[in-house]
């Protein structure tokens, strides 16, 4: 009996799968922001929680059997990083749990019925970065006011992207702007892609979020903008630390920490389909002084007063 009492006192040891599209290694701190709110909530790995950390790096096409093999192991929640990946997640299982630890638009990409009412078995926090493009363009114009066409990259096999290229349609005439579309399917088609871009004499490049571009090419492309002096635009500030030029976009440490809060309170019971998705309350921005120093761009006091971080 009393080994059956001790048994019984024992806290059911919670098991979550983590999926990203990048590797382990290019950004540890968002993963470190979910542990920690995981364990401020009382999650201890090893003791009452064990997570199944599954990385794509970088190859997209390993997504949908890494998602299935999360199903088999019979995780309580799957954690999905980027459109890609929650998609491959949807496409695995309509009933274990997901939580979007960044999603730019997740009712349009058909993720969710709706911010309020999620439906189904997906909810988590939304970056939003898509209706952000406009301010992207006007940021970059403010740099360099002579700015005629835009190069935006993007990953072919992120099908958000086509929403971010709409968006871009709509705010671009609004600026005097052209656009350049640049796609990629994997890194080796980079290099050509910046010469593509130095051809059609584009003055900047916006690069759109994704885990390839953001993450796993971000430090690559912030060489190649640099040598091909052209200033680059990003969402995240982690990719400005790598070399990009500037940023502008919700703070993914903080969207990953609150993450834990989904994931939490789907153990304790809680249906996805009635937790609303949460939306970023504030955008940053972060700018490169290094970066700008070697495109020969001085940075107008009005944009380095305004930037969270600025890079010397």
């Amino acid at each position: 009996m009393p080994l059956i009492s001790r048994a019984q006192q024992q806290p059911k040891v919670a098991r979550i799968g983590y999926l990203a599209g990048d590797f382990i290694t290019a950004n540890p701190q968002r993963l470190q922001a979910f542990r920690d709110g995981l364990r401020e909530l009382g999650y201890i790995e090893g003791t009452n929680l064990f997570i199944e950390y599954r990385w794509a790096e970088g190859k997209f096409e390993r997504l949908p059997d890494l998602a299935a093999e999360l199903i088999r192991l019979r995780v309580d929640v799957i954690v999905a990083v980027g459109d890609p990946v929650i998609f491959a997640a949807k496409q695995a299982t309509s009933t274990t749990p997901i939580v979007m630890a960044s999603v730019g638009d997740p009712v349009g990409r058909g993720f969710v019925a709706s911010l309020a009412r999620p439906g189904g078995n997906i909810t988590g926090v939304s970056n939003f970065s898509a209706t952000l493009i406009g301010k992207w363009f006007e940021m970059l114009r403010e740099i360099v006011p002579t700015l005629f066409q835009v190069a935006v990259l993007r990953n072919a096999a992120n099908s958000t992207h086509l929403l971010f290229w709409m968006e871009a349609e709509s705010a671009a005439p609004k600026l005097g702007l052209k656009l350049q579309k640049v796609e990629i399917r994997s890194s080796d088609e980079l290099d050509e892609a910046f010469a593509s871009v130095v051809r059609a004499r584009s003055g900047a490049v916006v690069v759109l979020p994704d885990p390839l571009l953001a993450g796993v090419l971000g430090r690559r492309i912030a060489e190649l903008a640099t040598r091909s002096g052209l200033p680059t635009m990003c969402t995240f500030k982690e990719q400005v630390e790598v070399g990009s030029l500037l940023s502008y976009g919700p703070n993914l440490t903080v969207n990953f920490h609150r993450a834990a809060n989904y994931v939490d309170k789907i153990l304790r019971g809680a249906k996805p389909a009635d937790l609303p998705i949460e939306q970023p309350t504030k955008f940053e921005s972060a700018i490169n002084l290094k970066t700008a120093k070697a495109l020969g761009l001085t940075i107008p006091q009005s944009l380095l007063l305004r930037a969270d971080e600025v890079i010397q």
